[in-house]
Formats: C-alpha cells, sequence, structure tokens
C-alpha cells in the first residue's frame, strides 16, 4: 500500500507545554519517584517528583537571575546523568531553548552549533568541556556565560534562584504554548555541517501522551523503570525523559557504559532503549562466554530453540509440545542467565537507528526479551513507528504511532506527516524547503508499507549503489547482516558505478581475544588478524550467509579487512554510531581500489 495513517489518541492544546506534564505529575503524585541517582558511594537514591519539581523551579529561577530571557538558547555539553534532565526542565520553565551538544563533540562542532543557535549560555559538564568551548569563544559573540556542573553549575543556579520569587517561573510556564521552540538539536549528519532541528513543545507532548497509552504495557504499567544510558543530547533519549516523567516510569542514569552491567544488575530495569549494536554485543558476547566454558553446543541449541520458540508464536498452530518442553529446559540453562545480565526484570527493549534483523529479534523474544524495533528520526522527535506489545511482526518497525501518517513516494521514500514532525531547519530555509514539501517530511529513507500498515525499511535514498551494469542496490541490509558476525564491528558496502558489489570490514577489538580463545586459536592483534586466514575463512562464510539475503547482482564479491575501526573519535562514525559513509570511500579509495584492480572508471 501506499499510504498508512494512524488517528491520534491524544489531541495537544494550544496551552499546554513540556512543563505541564510537571504540573500534572506533582498535582496527582508528589511522592512518587521519578528519577533514581547514584550518590558517592555507588548506591542509588530516589529523587520524588516534589523534590525534582522544587529543584528545577530554583535552577530555572537562577537562570532568570543570570540573564536567561525568554526564547535565549541555553547550550548543554553533559553525559546522561540526573542533572541534565534538571537543567533541561528547568530551561524550559525558564520560557528558554535547550540547545543540546554531544558530550564527545569537537571544538570546531561546538563552535559551529554554539554560534548558528546564538546560544547566550552554556552549561557543560567538566574542566575538559569547558577548555574546549575557551578555544573558540572569541567567535562566539551571543555567548554570555559558562557554567561547570563538576563545579557547583547546579548548586550556584538554585541558591541564585532562592532569592528570586517561583512567581517568576510560573509567569514563564503561562506564556509557552505547544507552538513554543522547546529545543533546537543539531544531527550529528554523516555529511556537511550539521542541520539544526528546531522542535516544538507541542512535538514532545504529542509523542508523549500518544505513546503512554500505546505503549502503556511497556512505561507506565506500576513498577516500570529505565535504565538510560544512551546520550541525552541524542532525541531518542530526550524524548524519554519526558515521556517517563508522563506516564510514571522511574529512570535511572548510567552516564559511564564501562559500568553498563553493574548498573542494570543493581537498578534491574523492566526496559531498555537500546541501538542494534548493543544487542549484537550482548549475543556475541554470551556466545564467547559459553564457548571459553565448554559450553558452545549447548548455548548454540538453546540459540536455535528460542529462535524456532518464536518464530512458531506467529503460526497459527503455535509451538508444539516438544518445543514447548526444549524451551523450558533451555530457559533453565541459558535463557535466565542471559536475563540475568539485564538485571533480571527486564521484559521489553526499543531497538531503533538500524534494523536489529529477524534473527536476532525471534532469538530474544526466544528468550523473554522482546525487543521492539522502531523507526524515527532527529525531525519527528524520535519515534514515527514502533512495534508495540500488542501488535509486533519482527522484521518490520511496526505501525505509524497515533497522529501518524506516512506515505510512499513514486521513487519509494517515505514521507512522513504528524503533529510530532518538526518545524524546520534553524537558519536554513533552503533545506527546510527541501525536507517539508505540502505538508509532508520527506524522510530520504526507502521503505515499504505493508497491506497491514506494518512499516519496512530498505535503505537510505542517497546511499542506494548503482553498479556499472546499471543495478540499484541498498547498502543496508548487508551491512546490518554482516555485522551479526561478532568479529564485525563495521561495514561499508561499495560498489558504485563498479562491475560487482564488494565491502570494506573493520575487526571488532574487544570481541577479538575471546572469538579466538573460543576457536582454540592463538591470540592475534587486530593488524595480524586483518590478513589471518582462518579470521578470513570466517569472515567469508559470514559474506556468504548474508548474501543469501539478496541477489546474485546484489551480493558481495568481494571484502577487504581495514587494521583500524571507525569510532567517533577518528571522525567516521556520528555520536549516534552512524558511519560517515562519504569519509569512508574517501580516506579509503585506495583499498577500495585494490578490491577493483583499479580506480573507478571516469566517465
Amino acid at each position: 500500500m501506499d499510504e498508512s495513517r494512524m488517528p491520534a489518541l491524544v489531541e495537544i492544546a494550544l496551552e499546554e507545554s513540556i512543563p505541564t506534564l510537571l504540573t500534572e505529575r506533582l498535582a496527582t503524585a508528589p511522592k512518587s519517584v521519578a528519577f533514581e541517582r547514584k550518590n558517592t558511594v555507588g548506591a542509588w537514591t530516589q529523587v520524588t517528583v516534589r523534590d525534582f519539581a522544587t529543584q528545577v523551579s530554583l535552577v530555572a529561577r537562577g537562570l532568570i537571575s543570570h540573564g536567561i530571557r525568554p526564547g535565549d538558547r541555553v547550550g548543554l555539553m553533559c553525559r546522561t546523568r540526573y542533572e541534565w534532565t534538571v537543567l533541561d526542565f528547568a530551561i524550559w520553565h525558564a520560557g528558554a531553548v535547550t540547545v543540546p551538544v554531544y558530550e564527545t563533540s569537537s571544538a570546531e562542532q561546538v563552535a559551529w552549533i554554539l554560534s548558528d543557535s546564538e546560544a547566550s549560555m552554556i552549561i557543560v559538564e567538566d574542566s575538559t568541556h569547558a577548555a574546549v568551548v575557551a578555544s573558540v569563544r572569541d567567535d562566539l559573540e551571543d555567548l554570555r556565560q559558562v557554567m561547570v556542573i563538576d563545579e557547583g553549575a547546579v548548586v550556584d543556579l538554585a541558591t541564585a534562584g532562592a532569592a528570586l520569587a517561583e512567581s517568576e517561573v510560573k509567569a514563564r510556564v503561562a506564556a509557552l504554548s505547544s507552538t513554543a521552540l522547546a529545543t533546537i538539536i543539531y544531527t550529528s549528519g554523516t555529511t556537511g555541517l550539521p542541520k539544526g532541528v528546531e522542535l516544538t513543545h507541542g512535538s514532545f507532548l504529542a509523542v508523549s501522551r500518544n505513546v503512554k497509552i500505546s505503549m502503556h504495557e511497556v512505561c507506565a504499567v506500576p513498577g516500570a523503570r529505565l535504565l538510560l544510558f544512551l546520550p541525552l543530547a541524542h532525541v531518542y533519549a530526550r524524548f524519554l525523559e519526558v515521556l517517563c516523567l508522563h506516564s510514571g516510569a522511574v529512570i535511572g542514569f548510567a552516564p559511564d557504559t564501562k559500568n553498563l552491567l553493574n548498573d542494570l544488575a543493581t537498578f534491574r530495569p523492566t526496559f531498555l532503549l537500546a541501538v542494534p549494536r548493543v544487542f549484537e554485543k550482548v549475543y556475541n558476547s554470551a556466545e564467547q562466554n559459553a564457548g571459553a566454558s565448554g559450553k558452545l553446543k549447548i548455548f548454540r541449541w538453546a540459540a536455535k530453540v528460542a529462535i524456532t520458540h518464536s518464530r512458531a508464536q506467529d503460526t497459527a498452530a503455535g509451538p508444539r509440545l516438544a518445543l514447548k518442553i526444549a524451551h523450558r529446559i533451555a530457559d533453565l540453562l541459558v535463557y535466565r542467565k542471559l536475563r540475568a545480565v539485564l538485571g533480571g526484570r527486564t521484559k521489553w527493549a526499543v531497538s531503533g537507528g538500524a534494523p536489529l534483523g529477524e534473527r536476532l529479534g525471534h532469538f530474544y523474544r526466544g528468550i523473554g526479551l522482546h525487543v521492539l524495533e522502531g523507526y524515527g528520526l532527529t525531525e519527528t522527535t524520535a519515534p514515527t513507528t514502533v512495534n508495540t506489545p500488542t501488535s509486533t511482526r519482527i522484521g518490520t518497525v511496526g505501525l505509524p504511532l497515533p497522529g501518524t501518517a506516512l506515505r510512499v513516494a513514486e521513487d519509494g521514500e517515505l514521507l512522513i506527516q504528524g503533529p510530532h514532525v518538526f518545524r524546520g531547519y534553524h537558519h536554513n530555509a533552503d533545506a527546510t524547503k527541501a525536507a517539508l514539501v505540502d505538508g509532508w517530511f520527506h524522510t530520504g529513507d526507502i521503505g515499504t508499507i505493508e497491506d497491514d500498515g506494518m512499516v519496512r525499511i530498505t535503505g537510505r535514498k542517497k546511499e542506494l549503489i548503482v553498479t556499472a551494469a546499471g543495478k540499484n542496490v541498498a547498502p543496508a541490509l548487508l551491512e546490518d547482516r554482516l555485522r551479526g558476525h561478532p568479529l564485525v564491528s563495521q561495514c561499508v558496502v561499495v560498489g558504485d558505478a563498479r562491475s560487482f558489489i564488494a565491502a570494506l570490514v573493520t575487526i571488532d577489538a574487544e570481541s577479538l581475544p575471546g572469538w579466538l580463545r573460543a576457536h582454540g586459536r592463538p591470540l592475534i592483534d587486530v593488524v595480524t588478524a586483518s590478513t589471518d586466514r582462518f579470521v578470513l575463512t570466517s569472515l567469508d562464510r559470514a559474506v556468504e550467509r548474508t548474501n543469501l539475503a539478496v541477489s546474485h547482482a546484489e551480493a558481495i564479491k568481494k571484502f577487504k579487512v581495514l587494521t583500524s575501526d571507525f569510532t567517533i573519535e577518528n571522525g567516521y562514525l556520528t555520536p549516534s554510531l552512524k558511519v560517515k559513509r562519504a569519509e569512508v570511500l574517501r580516506d579509503f579509495a585506495t583499498e577500495v581500489d585494490e578490491i577493483y584492480d583499479g580506480p573507478k572508471p571516469t566517465e
């Protein structure tokens, strides 16, 4: 079908804003727990709605006393921690606009974001971030003040705010509306300068109020708990910050992913948000640990049972008795241990950013963790489609959210309409005009809509490869499947104007030692592994399995293993972990030419 439309479950009133959600929660459940944070000795401590609201009001008054006016832009550069959320809500309560900055951003990126947004203040986490801002401050004529969280910024603002009447904040909030600008989020972008996506209060309200109802079993049941470890500079984590305050789910903050396993074990979330790479790593790590302890055959049997059991759930007959018995045995031997790694209570996970793959989707559902794939962009305030507990089809990204319409253009591009769609790109009328046409947002993604409205994403419009024979190839499917191999960190499929499809592959340095031990091989480094015959043979088999998903003309014929990975630090990954394809193709042009025994033919 060409279009799928879902009616809204909740309409947003003009006089509402994000602070409305805190006002409502404070009125109905002031003593309920909104957040949990680690104290100085590493124990989780509770923050009630009343305590949070008090702190937000004080910090908002502090911002006002520091000269923040309605509509002012305030930069926020910090890891995922409780203080971010306090400051974010305080900025909104002061009538100002939050401009998030990834804590990994370079000085050049910081300079662009703060100058383009005309930020008058930035609050950073530590002295390192302050030094980055200081290095470009001469170019930031609008920036009046820099405050540092680790040097007492939140306390200082609250102290200053105590001298200001609370009525000042109430007046600022009363002046807001659902059409008011809430944030400018700069897309990390795989090409060119980041574009500032303007999202209104109404955009966040539309998704939060509707998702609370449509995903009630996940985020709004008593005892719902979310451990947040994705960057709060990302729109998806930001949306969850607002959603959970509205739905009543408790948020725990995990600022350092090195401690993630311990945080999962002690916080014990009921649902998670993660990108597919996290689920791939959990699976690969479990398989390697099983191999190291001599239980690889048991693990692989249990994995097969999980996948088979999950697939059977989608049939009319359901799992047969023998499969049910095998599933119970596998649960005792394997599955409950995997669930324990995630805290023991995690039932739901939402995956986005890239396709998870049907095999992993069935595996996780088979072990008792329902991974609900969704799809969205910064321009859609995060989610725009999602599989729900009551409507799931593994391999799709689900149905449109309530209030959302999706359409497939003639060239296969997905178009989106709804109250959650951004209002435009900041200071970029040309880009806005190109993206928003006749009320529809042109996503740049290629997809299909099935007869019942379920959506599938097949690739990026700009990333389509056209071979020398004129075959159009979407690289995403091949790349995502090949990344499922435990040794593969990143994959970039190539072949534009070439005679066949090939791939550049990087090795996961963290997984390499465990994989080698599991296969009885001596330890080697990544550089040696890139030419090791045993490693290459295993990768060759992975490529063969990957190719089963496509036609012969679309299949990977050759691949080359690089000696270094793509990372945020070396500039080949965006902060949201997307590969910067243009930079890779530019800097590894020699390696690509080696695959084809020469450079691309010139016209």
